[in-house]
């Protein structure tokens, strides 16, 4: 796997991750009863954005070693699933 494309993977796998994160543990102004006047009540009172982006960051960096570890490594995992055609008689 050459650097370029480790990077956009990786920067496809952030992204999906830090969509999948950004609704963990949010609390609305109109949960928390703190609703000012010209934003949405809906609106979080906390994003807490640093500690997503740092979880995000991890949970990405793990995803992608996995990812790393099949495209280099090709480990027979998916041989073994009946379901699957044989392409190796062909």
């Amino acid at each position: 796997m050459s650097l370029v494309l480790g990077l956009a993977i990786y920067a496809i796998l952030w992204w999906l991750v830090f969509f999948a994160v950004l609704p963990i543990g949010i609390v609305t102004h109109e949960e928390s009863g703190t609703v000012e006047a010209g934003t949405a009540s809906s609106a979080p009172a906390k994003p807490m954005m640093l500690r997503k982006i740092g979880a995000t960051t991890v949970v990405a960096f793990l995803v992608w070693l996995g990812a790393y570890y099949v495209i280099v490594h090709q480990p027979d995992i998916f041989d073994n699933l009946p379901f699957l055609p044989n392409f190796e008689d062909a």
